[in-house]
């Protein structure tokens, strides 16, 4: 009998050599979903658990032969974005979403230790243009307060930053409060249904990537014909599991346990 076709996720981000975030970590939690992952790399960075060091953007007509190549090979069912490391990027993915219809934005701005990934010509890109084409937007706290230019330090400033995103032409957004003491994720419907969901904070120094694993769990949640909320909330107990069940990996930062699931 001939196997059972298996959604294609693909994955548009940075490379993380320590491989607790980006491309590497993206297709991590890709096969810990049932999904295929494929993978267009925006930029190659130098970092381990202690930091990025270093960030140097891929060549512009590489990333869109990528694109090309692997989009005229398979069926995409969803997309993920992550970090695009400049302008030009920006600009070819807004080229290359004109065929997608499932697109899971993750609006990487800057490094957990400071270190900034996307320019302000490609921050603009962003806002401008990929907000609008995205099916869903997933910021942490930092990140919605500097694309919607307020302050967001609770859930009422929350609720205000994901109603000036979708002013901006945000479908849905959903604005991730992990470090906020109720753990609490806003998530606000292209329909105006406000959703808050809570969860049990999880003590842990495995905390690298958590946004980059719970954007892809959403992708692939949506690839497999979940509803957003569905795939949301799996999503968030996915990336809580992934860190209860963490081990130890480097001195600083670690990882999470993206495939805790094959124990």
């Amino acid at each position: 009998m001939p196997a059972e076709k298996v959604p294609v996720v693909l994955t548009i981000a940075g490379f993380d050599p320590s491989s607790g975030a980006g491309i590497t970590a993206d297709l991590k939690t890709i096969a810990a979903h049932g999904c295929y992952g494929v993978a267009a790399i925006t930029a190659i960075t130098i970092q381990n658990t202690g930091g990025v060091r270093r960030v140097e953007a891929q060549p512009v007509d590489l990333f869109r032969e990528t694109l090309a190549a692997l989009s005229e090979d398979s069926d995409i069912a969803a997309v993920k974005i992550g970090m695009l490391g400049s302008a030009s990027i920006a600009r070819a993915v807004v080229d290359f979403l004109k065929s997608q219809r499932v697109v899971v934005l993750d609006p990487v701005l800057s490094s957990s230790s400071g270190t900034q990934l996307l320019d302000a010509a490609g921050i603009e890109v962003l806002r401008t243009e990929l907000l609008q084409a995205a099916t869903v937007i997933t910021p942490n706290l930092n990140e919605a307060a500097a694309l919607a230019g307020l302050q967001v330090r609770n859930v009422a400033e929350m609720r205000n930053a994901a109603e000036a995103l979708r002013r901006m032409g945000a479908k849905n957004v959903v604005i991730t409060g992990g470090h906020l003491p109720e753990n609490t994720d806003l998530v606000l419907l292209e329909s105006g249904e406000e959703v808050r969901l809570t969860g049990s904070k999880v003590e842990s120094t495995s905390t690298h990537g958590t946004g980059c694993a719970f954007s892809t769990a959403i992708a692939c949640g949506l690839a497999q014909g979940q509803d957003l909320r569905t795939a949301v909330e799996a999503a968030k107990e996915y990336v809580r599991r992934a860190i209860e069940s963490a081990y130890p990996v480097g001195k600083g930062k670690g990882p999470l346990n993206h495939l805790f699931r094959l124990k």
